[in-house]
């Protein structure tokens, strides 16, 4: 008499219920808006919550002119304290330089991802005189292509586990073009100040031109 012992139990494959297939998203790589490109979309709003205005490190309060803002050429740069020092190199050389893009004809301003109580410190700690726009939905980042969910920054970046967009300055004319650009792609702080100041320089000079003829 033969005995069959069964080592498993058995079992309906009526009964296998198919998990949900996992979203599939596709990887496409960023890529940030180059000089001589236009961005029309490009959008500030004026809500107050939006708004963070440091001078010499206390924290200030006044009304925010968005015609003044952007009837210059506006330097913005995109910072985020995830990047930890490499970010806040970026702000520190800026604000070592704010007083000379004034000077040359220009307005600087600085998005934030999200606004922290350590940013009321450094600024305090560090006597700087920047203002900045939060952008938690990251809609200009999105403009400048600097920020997607199809590569996320730790796609590149080793000890960055959030999603935030790069560590990217640009120079925009009021017409919306984009007259300079520097993105830190090796985190070496390659930042040249005198750039900068030669670039506002360079497009106030030629929007006076235009105001005139």
């Amino acid at each position: 008499m033969l005995i069959a012992n069964n080592k498993y139990p058995f079992f309906d494959l009526s009964e296998i219920v198919a998990e949900t297939d996992l979203p599939f998203k596709a990887y496409q790589p960023l890529k940030p808006v180059k000089p001589g490109n236009y961005i029309p979309e490009l959008k500030l709003y004026n809500n107050y919550s939006r708004w963070q205005q440091f001078f010499n490190g206390a924290e200030t309060h006044g009304p925010i002119t968005l015609r003044h803002l952007l009837n210059k050429p506006l330097v913005i740069a995109f910072y985020s304290h995830h990047w930890r020092e490499q970010g806040f190199e970026l702000l520190k050389q800026l604000n070592n330089i704010h007083n000379e893009i004034k000077a040359s004809g220009g307005n600087l301003l600085i998005i934030t991802d999200e606004r922290t109580d350590e940013l009321e410190t450094r600024a305090w700690e560090n006597s700087l005189t920047l203002n900045f726009y939060h952008d938690e939905d990251k809609e200009i980042a999105r403009t400048l292509r600097i920020y997607s969910e199809n590569d996320p920054v730790w796609n590149r970046f080793s000890g960055i586990d959030v999603n935030v967009p790069l560590l990217a300055t640009y120079i925009i004319n009021p017409s919306k073009q984009i007259v300079y650009s520097h993105i830190d792609w090796d985190l070496l702080g390659n930042f040249t100040t005198d750039d900068i100041i030669s670039s506002v320089y360079e497009a106030a000079l030629i929007g006076g031109t235009k105001k005139s003829a």
